[in-house]
C-alpha cells in the first residue's frame, strides 16, 4: 500500500478551487428523496455540517419513462436511487476513516436540470446507467461539466443490453471520444492502493445466487473516457456492483474480499478525481 499523505491536502485544495472557479451560485441545500431500496434512513447527527468533499449522486431520467419502478425520477424511487442513500453514506464514512479528507457525512443528489448546480460538485456518481436516458440538454450539461474538470464514476450495470443503453446516452455526451480499457499502469489504479489484482465485484444478489456476474456480463470491465491531456473524465465500472460491496460491508453473508475491492476502488477513484 502506498502512503501519499500529501494527496489529502492537495485534494482538499483542488476541491475548493474547483467549486470557487466555476460555480456561479451557492450549492443547492441538502435534500433527501425516497429510494427504491431505502426510505427514511436516519440522518447522521452532523448531517448539516459542511465539508470540502461530498459524495454527489447523479439524478437522471430512466428509459421508458418511469423505468422499472414507475415513479417520477425527479421525486425519487427511480433507478438512480438504487443503494441510495446507504451506499453513499458508507463511502463517506469510509473516506473519513481511511483518509484525512474533510468529508460530509451525507450525500448530495444532483439534477443536471438544476441550472449550474452540478458545477459545485467535482465528484459525481451514477448507478444503474444501463437504465438511464439523458435528454439532449442534460448531455450537453454533463459534457461541459466533464470538460471543465469534473469526474463521473458509473457503476452497477451489467451485460450487453445495459451496455448499449448506457452507450446511447454517453454518445450524446461525447460522440467523438472513444471508450477504452484503463491500462493497468494508469494512476487511477495506484493512487493509494495498487489495484493490480482486480476481481469482479458482485452485487448483493451473490448472497442468494452465489453467482458473481449478472445477465451475460461475465467479464468485468474497467473502462474510461479520457480528455485531451490524458485525464480520466468518466470511469466506467461495467459488470460489477461496487455500491453493494460497500453497502453490505458489514453483512457477514457478503464476502469480505469483494467489499475490500469496492472500498479500495472508491478510495482510489476519489483521490484521482480530487488530484487530476
Amino acid at each position: 500500500m502506498k502512503t501519499p499523505s500529501h494527496w489529502w491536502l492537495v485534494g482538499a485544495a483542488l476541491v475548493a478551487s474547483f467549486a470557487i472557479g466555476i460555480a456561479t451560485a451557492a450549492p443547492r441545500p441538502f435534500r433527501v428523496y425516497p429510494g427504491v431500496e431505502h426510505e427514511d434512513d436516519p440522518l447522521p447527527a452532523d448531517y448539516m455540517v459542511p465539508a470540502e468533499w461530498t459524495f454527489a449522486r447523479l439524478m437522471y431520467p430512466p428509459v421508458r419513462g418511469g423505468g422499472r419502478y414507475g415513479a417520477d425520477w425527479q421525486n425519487g424511487r427511480s433507478n438512480w436511487t438504487i443503494d441510495y442513500p446507504a451506499a453513499d453514506r458508507h463511502v463517506a464514512t469510509m473516506v473519513r476513516r481511511l483518509t484525512s479528507i474533510d468529508t460530509r457525512s451525507v450525500e448530495q443528489p444532483v439534477n443536471l436540470d438544476d441550472d449550474d448546480d452540478v458545477f459545485d460538485w467535482p465528484w459525481l456518481y451514477a448507478v444503474e446507467v444501463g437504465h438511464w436516458d439523458l435528454t439532449d440538454s442534460q448531455a450537453v450539461k454533463l459534457r461541459e461539466y466533464l470538460m471543465r474538470g469534473g469526474f463521473l464514476m458509473v457503476d452497477d450495470f451489467h451485460g450487453s443490453q445495459e451496455w448499449e443503453v448506457f452507450l446511447e446516452s454517453m454518445r450524446r455526451v461525447f460522440p467523438e471520444r472513444p471508450i477504452v480499457e484503463i491500462p493497468n499502469e494508469d494512476q487511477i489504479f495506484h493512487m493509494f492502493w495498487d489495484l493490480d489484482d482486480r476481481v469482479q465485484v458482485p452485487g448483493a444478489q451473490f448472497i442468494y445466487s452465489h453467482r458473481i456476474y449478472e445477465q451475460d456480463g461475465v467479464i468485468p470491465r474497467w473502462r474510461a473516457i479520457y480528455d485531451d491531456k490524458g485525464r480520466i473524465m468518466v470511469a466506467i465500472c461495467h459488470n460489477m456492483d461496487l455500491g453493494d460491496s460497500v453497502e453490505h460491508s458489514d453483512n457477514p453473508r457478503y464476502p469480505e474480499k469483494y467489499s475490500a475491492q469496492g472500498m479500495r476502488t472508491y478510495i482510489n477513484y476519489i483521490l484521482y478525481a480530487m488530484t487530476h
